[in-house]
């Protein structure tokens, strides 16, 4: 017989319901049907004078089992009608809290007469994150608790918030100054002796004062601007029918708008993502008893805009670091700028001037490559240049301790390159940041050749340390996100020779979802960088035969048109503001003429999604054949944590699902013959047609 995750014990004349679902006590449809049964079991038992629920482990539950609403009859009425029995005991519930109480969890606790919590306690309502509202009357019970005001906010931004926060918004009653569960049976006894003490939520009224409404007004233009994301709008209709309506009419409303997000193309996508940011995690091969290296020191060459980045991504998580530069000059422009960073969040008040002072105090600045010699992990973050990267990687293979792991930021070169001029390549990995580094998700590893096992298990579990999402890549130009960005860049670049204007481009993708379209995106990183990038490509002899590839962005960089940063790239700048520029119609003009490249007036924009979007897709499946990334998965991770493609589409490979694998195939196919092929940009990747064929999602694919 399969054990139940929930039991009921007698503890002091009080019942306790406990919960035991490691790693995370998640409602699972077993977790619920135990709880239905504890209930009913301490329902008999009218010796007993009050129950408590309690969770083993590191935290109260944590949130549903969201795997369950992939199901298609999953239903949240169970759990919802045992949350109704709950809260209409006749003798009191008493919730012990500790850990994160999220989601379903706060609801739980929320359906409780009294919540008392251990310190460091965590809360939330985060299902907006996945394209959810609350389905277990989040909604109804939270505004009665905390206002209309306070429900709004933390249900429409998913923010936790800590116990002090939740204690003066009314969710938790108390804080446990005993031993937790100790402290709560105490509470339940007392409860007990005074039942006028005991709250039903369901019962409390919601205040509808002008602020209340207002904030609801607003929340409703919030939601209209945003479409896409469709809980926003569930949201504002459930906490406004818990404002103006009985909470059995708000509990209707709920369980409708719950139920279309559940079915939703938005949820779908950013559920896939949820369990994808996990997956990337799991690596193939890697033992899990493989034995890790110890970093608590970290090194970084390179005070630039992303040196200093990654110096304070490390500083934040509670590292030293040593930060090295080549002069005295570039480490004070550096390290101001890592000072003006921190100051600049104080003035926001996301730090206080204590916490300014612990993290400018946690980075040491220093011309040595000798104070490198204790860390336990250094990173190179210099230029992309290959032989410059070399050099930096001979110097610490020497100066290094060993067993000091030696990583490499590159963005696109080839990292075996550079692990061999260590002399240690084992030591080597890939850590790819994404500028700004202490701000963006996403850090891409890249196993070399020889790269340890331990190794790459290290950085894997540094990297949730650091608060990064991480994805392994092999190795090979670009790895995984910048070898997509490279076809989305050539067809973005060979629509504007064509006759599309950048405003038209950044358009047709901006409305697909994305932050913003390639032309404000390479103004914005800089003109210049992505030009580099193609010159060292064409160095190392990866371009292909078509003088017309990439000729936008380096003709751009000739003229020293930049971007951004010099008021001129693909637009023109007012400030910050991108305008039309003229010159670059004109470029584009000239450029289609020297290569002879047809210029017309019927660009659609779903021919510039396809041709940016599809191409990427089909990049993609070359990686995956290539073994280059571990799932299509790991891409939708990469595109949507670290370049801005929509996730309420799921990244591109889902995207790709969703719309069918055989129409981006036979799209594929119609630009080959209406474009031509020459240089084979549009050859469809065999494994996605196979895919195509066979009706197989191409998200949910590993290597060929």
């Amino acid at each position: 017989m399969t054990t139940s995750p929930v039991t009921l014990h007698e503890q002091d004349a009080v019942g306790v319901l406990r919960i035991q679902n490691p790693p995370v006590n998640a409602l699972s449809p077993a977790v619920v049907q135990g709880l239905i049964a504890g209930l009913e079991a301490f329902s008999g038992k009218s010796h007993l004078k009050a129950l408590v629920l309690h969770c083993e482990g590191r935290t109260f539950v944590a949130g549903g089992d969201i795997a369950a609403f992939e199901d298609k009859d999953f239903s949240a009425a169970p759990l919802n009608r045992f949350l109704a029995e709950l809260e209409a005991q006749q003798r009191p519930v008493v919730a012990a809290l500790h850990g994160t109480v999220l989601g379903g969890g706060l609801e739980l606790a929320m359906a409780c007469h009294w919540r008392i919590a251990a310190p460091e306690t965590r809360f939330g309502q985060p299902e907006v994150n996945i394209g959810l509202l609350p389905g277990s009357l989040g909604t109804q019970r939270l505004p009665r608790l905390a206002g209309v005001e306070k429900a709004l906010e933390l249900i429409t931004t998913g923010r936790m918030i800590d116990l002090n926060e939740a204690r003066a918004a009314g969710i938790v009653d108390e804080l446990s100054a005993l031993p937790l569960l100790q402290a709560a049976i105490a509470r339940a006894l007392d409860l007990a002796g005074q039942p006028q003490k005991i709250r039903r939520a369901s019962t409390l009224p919601v205040s509808s004062t002008p602020a209340a409404l207002d904030a609801l007004a607003k929340a409703r233009e919030q939601a209209q601007r945003k479409p896409q994301y469709p809980a926003l709008a569930g949201i504002v209709k459930a906490i406004e029918a818990a404002a103006t309506l009985p909470f059995t009419e708000g509990e209707k409303v709920e369980a409708r708008e719950f139920e279309a997000c559940v079915r939703s193309p938005q949820s779908r996508a950013m559920r896939h993502l949820f369990f994808a940011e996990r997956q990337a995690a799991k690596i193939p091969g890697l033992a899990a008893d493989t034995p890790l290296r110890d970093v608590k020191s970290v090194g970084v060459v390179g005070a630039g805009t992303m040196g200093g980045g990654i110096a304070m991504t490390f500083a934040n998580a509670g590292y030293a670091v040593t930060l090295v530069e080549a002069t005295q000059e570039a480490l004070d422009r550096g390290f101001g700028i890592i000072r003006g960073n921190y100051e600049a969040s104080a003035a926001k008040g996301k730090l206080t001037a204590e916490q300014v002072a612990q993290r400018l105090a946690a980075i040491r600045p220093t011309l040595r490559y000798e104070d490198l010699a204790g860390c336990d992990l250094v990173i190179e973050a210099v230029f992309e240049d290959m032989a410059l990267k070399q050099s930096i990687a001979a110097r610490l293979g020497a100066v290094c301790r060993p067993g000091a792991i030696i990583a490499t930021n590159t963005s696109t070169l080839d990292v075996d390159q550079i692990a061999r001029a260590t002399g240690r390549p084992a030591d080597v990995v890939g850590m790819h940041f994404f500028s700004p580094a202490h701000v963006m998700r996403l850090l891409e590893v890249v196993r070399g050749a020889a790269t340890s096992p331990d190794v790459l298990g290290t950085v894997m579990k540094l990297a949730n340390r650091i608060r990064k999402v991480a994805v392994v890549s092999g190795v090979c130009y670009g790895f995984i996100g910048n070898r997509m960005a490279e076809v989305y860049m050539r067809e973005a670049e060979f629509l504007l020779m064509e006759g599309a204007t950048p405003a038209q481009v950044d358009g047709a993708v901006e409305a697909l979802g994305f932050a913003m379209g390639p032309c404000r995106m390479l103004d914005m990183a800089g003109v210049d960088v992505g030009a580099k990038t193609v010159i060292e490509l064409g160095k190392s002899g990866g371009l292909p035969q078509d003088p017309s590839y990439r000729a936008m962005v380096q003709k751009l960089f000739a003229l020293g048109r930049f971007g951004q940063k010099t008021g001129a790239g693909y637009y023109r700048y007012e400030g910050r503001k991108p305008v039309e520029n003229t010159e670059t119609l004109e470029l584009a003009e000239a450029l289609a003429r020297e290569h002879g490249i047809a210029r017309r007036s019927d660009i659609a924009p779903q021919e510039i999604v396809e041709r940016l979007v599809y191409s990427m897709v089909n990049e993609g499946a070359r990686i995956l054949e290539e073994g280059i990334a571990y799932r299509g998965s790991d891409i939708d991770v990469i595109w949507t944590a670290g370049y801005g493609f929509p996730d309420h589409r799921g990244g591109p490979m889902h995207m790709a699902d969703t719309v069918g694998l055989g129409t981006v195939v036979a799209r594929l196919d119609h630009y080959a013959e209406t474009r031509g092929n020459e240089h084979g940009y549009w050859t469809v990747s065999p494994l996605l047609r196979q895919l195509a064929q066979k009706g197989k999602p191409i998200s949910a694919s590993a290597p060929a």
